[in-house]
């Protein structure tokens, strides 16, 4: 029951910053939300901050096994790039309410040493991915940081844009923004090479 009650908590934080922000999601509301009382949230995870830092956590690692399950069935490094691309552009998870809760979380990395670390762990961990793949394309050392980076950037600039369009998070557009850059610089990479 616990991982369950757990989970149920962590998609009500979710709910409760989507409806009413971070500053003004309160246990009381994650609780109302979840169909239980504060108690349980208090029992589960101690407080609000360690709610918080559970839900980003377990946002966290749902993109890292979709991701991870992506790069399995990856056969070139192109197919591993756009397993990174694909994972964090998802139509299931780029939507409204996961854009509200990332924003949120966002907001809250300067002041919040605690998230401020999944955060850097989640950046590095695309970083990481990109620049693989990258190399094992034979993009020297340095462009492949550079490019990774771009695309790092390119992916939460996207999101955080996201939440500030009426009509929410647009996952084709977005996927065929990011696919542009990267294909740009491996034309661009193609074109330098020696003949």
């Amino acid at each position: 029951m616990e991982p369950i009650r757990r989970r149920q908590l962590i998609d009500a934080t979710v709910a409760a910053i989507h409806e009413h922000g971070f500053a003004d999601t309160t246990v009381s509301r994650i609780s109302a939300l979840a169909g239980v009382s504060s108690g349980i949230v208090h029992h589960y995870f101690g407080g609000k901050d360690d709610l918080l830092e559970a839900t980003l956590r377990a946002i966290a690692a749902e993109l890292r096994r979709d991701t991870t399950d992506r790069l399995a069935r990856a056969s070139s490094p192109r197919e591993r790039i756009d397993a990174v691309i694909d994972s964090n552009l998802d139509p299931e998870r780029f939507t409204p309410t996961a854009v509200s809760a990332w924003l949120a979380f966002w907001s809250q990395v300067p002041t919040s040493a605690r998230l401020a670390r999944i955060q850097r762990i989640i950046m590095r961990r695309v970083h990481s991915n990109l620049v693989h793949a990258l190399r094992q394309m034979q993009v020297p050392s340095e462009r492949a940081d550079r490019i990774a980076m771009g695309l790092g950037i390119l992916l939460d600039g996207l999101w955080l844009r996201a939440a500030f369009e009426e009509s929410g998070p647009d996952p084709k557009s977005a996927l065929a923004l990011v696919r542009d850059y990267l294909d740009s610089h491996l034309r661009e990479l193609r074109h330098e090479e020696p003949a």
